[in-house]
């Protein structure tokens, strides 16, 4: 009889214990963090490797029981959900696992600006989402799917609506052009936009188009509808828009400081000294800023504009030729003077 009550308080000995420990593995923290982790879990990860990452970044103070819950709750067994994971401090195994299992994922902040080429747009955005430039430059290169979104290899840029957005770090490069997609319309039909297309009788490319180049030419805020109103009054004389971003845009040579008669002998359909209205499309991704600074553009008699003497990126604005010959003169004197010869 004492044999079986000692063998019985052993068993019960070794049950506490093992009760404490399991309790311990599964409910207290099993974290080795001062601050937020974040875990990102591409397609086709495998348990092991995720293990493997955790312990390269030093993340949980025991793996092995880690390991122990992810199988007590079945994780790893199937298919990992891929995503973009928040670990806090202190959080437990269990914590973690429900959180990984139900791919609970924290949505990241992309943010879109300063593209002038779309393959500038693509390689940052490639950056902040899982799908590669690869995958998002065959999507937006492939005609007939940018055609179906109403636009062209010329114009797609414009698909960009500059501004910080929130989604998934697993998102499909379908999905992502999906919601550029969404933005782009929800920009559209805001503000009273769509009445105002109407007003200056362009589309919202063309809109694009025409703000790239004001973009361009000043990284002044108050001065681009200025700058729009005189782009507009030449297109609506008949009148080459002669706007020297689009010359160096043509010549590809974005070093180009002072555009010279040779860049305005490159023959480019971007090149509006020698081809009348817009080029085929954007020059670059244009800003918020600009888009409506050629909505709102401001009503003037304004035909001509050169960059005045200095640094600010202010311009001068003259209605005669003749004033802006001189406007041009005083300017070039002052380049030759800083000796800035290109």
């Amino acid at each position: 009889m004492k044999g079986i009550i000692k063998f019985g308080l052993i068993l019960f000995l070794i049950g506490s214990i093992v009760g404490a420990l399991g309790y311990q593995w599964i409910y207290t923290s099993n974290t080795n963090l001062s601050h937020d982790y974040e875990l990102f879990i591409p397609q086709q990860t495998t348990f092991a490797e995720l293990q493997e990452q955790l312990k390269q970044d030093s993340v949980l103070s025991n793996h092995r029981s880690f390991e122990t819950v992810a199988m007590l709750m079945k994780y790893g067994k199937d298919q990992i959900p891929t995503g973009k994971y928040i670990i806090k401090p202190g959080q437990s195994n269990r914590d973690i696992l429900n959180i990984l299992r139900a791919g609970l994922q924290s949505p990241i902040n992309l943010t879109i600006s300063n593209g002038r080429y779309l393959e500038d747009i693509i390689s940052k955005v490639s950056h902040d989402i899982e799908p590669d430039s690869i995958q998002l430059e065959s999507l937006l290169r492939d005609s007939a799917f940018i055609n179906s979104l109403g636009f062209n290899k010329d114009n797609v840029i414009s698909l960009f609506i500059p501004d910080t957005y929130e989604l998934y770090w697993n998102t499909t490069p379908e999905k992502f052009i999906s919601k550029m997609k969404s933005e782009y319309d929800r920009f559209w039909n805001s503000d009273n936009r769509q009445a105002k297309l109407s007003s200056l009788g362009m589309s919202q490319y063309e809109v694009a188009t025409l703000a790239s180049i004001v973009e361009k030419e000043t990284n002044s805020k108050t001065e681009r509808p200025t700058i729009a109103g005189v782009y507009l009054n030449r297109m609506n004389k008949g009148i080459k828009l002669q706007a020297d971003p689009t010359v160096v845009y043509g010549v590809g040579d974005f070093s180009i400081r002072r555009v010279l008669h040779k860049h305005l002998k490159h023959d480019s359909p971007y090149n509006t000294y020698l081809y009348e209205g817009l080029p085929p499309g954007p020059i670059c991704m244009p800003s918020k800023s600009s888009l409506d600074a050629v909505l709102n553009a401001e009503k003037h008699d304004y035909i001509f504009f050169c960059a005045k003497p200095g640094y600010n990126g202010e311009h001068l604005f003259a209605v005669t030729n003749a004033q802006h010959e001189r406007n041009a003169n005083t300017y070039r004197r002052w380049l030759t003077k800083e000796r800035i010869m290109k």
